[in-house]
């Protein structure tokens, strides 16, 4: 089932089992806040266990690209289309939120960003291969982030 994530309201639901739901909770209203700011788009999730096929799109992404593989157990995801580029959010149990930007007709234009929710280590998968920059957010706290581009077509 689908929830609307409600960024004045934070809500852990979906979350409940991240030993950091609350700061995830807050990373992903974050998200939820700037695609209605940008798009006036309404931020929706959906259980990881009913988007089998966003998962298969967003592993191949990772294992073709840097040959990555999350041990972490997804909780949610997001799939959407804005404008000229398709969105796909993954948001793991240990607190990582995972979001892949394909633009349709720009081939420069691709990236897989990766987000940690204030509280949570360096997943071992990412650590020594990634440099994270610090953002503040007041839903989120301190949130870590990086990114790679995409070459391939997908």
């Amino acid at each position: 089932m689908s929830y609307t994530v409600d960024f004045k309201h934070v809500s852990t639901v979906g979350l409940e089992s991240s030993p950091v739901a609350d700061r995830l909770a807050g990373l992903r209203a974050n998200e939820a806040r700037y695609f209605m700011n940008k798009y006036k788009h309404e931020f929706t999730v959906v259980p990881a266990s009913e988007s089998q096929e966003t998962l298969d799109y967003v592993n191949r992404i990772l294992k073709e690209e840097r040959d990555l593989a999350f041990a972490a157990k997804p909780l949610e995801t997001s799939r959407f289309q804005v404008d000229n580029i398709q969105f796909t959010y993954v948001f793991y149990e240990d607190g990582l939120g995972l979001n892949v930007m394909y633009t349709v007709d720009d081939p420069k234009k691709r990236a897989v960003g990766f987000k940690l929710s204030e509280g949570m280590e360096i997943p071992q998968e990412l650590e020594g291969k990634f440099k994270f920059a610090r953002q503040k957010s007041t839903l989120a706290g301190t949130i870590r982030g990086s990114f790679f581009v995409i070459k391939g077509e997908y």
